[in-house]
């Protein structure tokens, strides 16, 4: 059974520190939309259609180069948000959005979106605090692309994707997105991994999924000089 509105925006830590009135009028302009696996959602450079919320599902987004290559910024799970910056400042959408897999999300469309804002000052507050910690995931990501190696750019991915349940990480079915988010190729991603495994560090439960072991070599790995 699908999640409703509610229950997306009340399991997105975007909207933490929203207060129960300002959470109530963004119910009031939320909609339920769903995507086939593979479909798009947007394209870059076209009117954004508003601050997407995961519900269930994964999403990659990606900028596409004018020789056609594609670039995967990140991908994004239940819980987390994208369009976000573009809705909130008002702007084209700057990359592309497309369903890895059967996705759920709530929209929050653009222009109802940038009433509640000018409206209510709170509620800009608290999105502006929520703007920081994407800013700073965006940090993160240049750090890992200009100083860390695979290694290390591996093991912090499992370090961050095992923060919910401590020691199991699951992946997308086509790692090669994850890889395309990390600047490897599949098969130099899929070494890594198997090198991680032989080093006690990870422990394959599945197809897709890990347990992490020996979570210190992961951060020695992972940290940076």
């Amino acid at each position: 059974m699908s999640p409703s509105a509610v229950e997306i925006l009340e399991n997105c830590p975007f909207f933490a520190d929203v207060n129960e009135t300002a959470f109530r009028r963004l119910f009031a302009i939320a909609r339920v939309v769903r995507f086939r696996s593979g479909q798009t959602i947007f394209v870059q450079n076209e009117p954004c259609p508003g601050m997407y919320v995961v519900g269930t599902g994964l999403v990659r987004i990606f900028k596409r180069t004018p020789q056609g290559r594609e670039r995967v910024l990140h991908l994004v799970g239940p819980g987390e948000t994208f369009a976000e910056v573009a809705a909130i400042g008002n702007f084209s959408c700057p990359a592309c959005a497309e369903a890895v897999s059967p996705t759920t999300c709530v929209l929050l469309p653009l222009e109802p979106l940038q009433k509640l804002i000018a409206e209510d000052h709170e509620l800009c507050r608290q999105l502006l605090l929520s703007l920081c910690l994407w800013v700073k995931r965006l940090v993160d990501l240049v750090e890992d692309l200009t100083l860390r190696d695979a290694a290390g750019r591996v093991a912090r991915l499992l370090l961050e994707k095992s923060q919910r349940d401590h020691r199991k990480v699951r992946l997308p079915t086509l790692k090669r997105h994850l890889a395309a988010q990390l600047d490897l190729t599949s098969e130099t991603f899929s070494r890594v991994l198997r090198r991680l495994e032989l080093a006690g560090a990870i422990k394959h439960l599945a197809r897709n999924e890990l347990e992490i072991i020996n979570k210190r070599k992961l951060e020695e790995l992972a940290r940076l000089e």
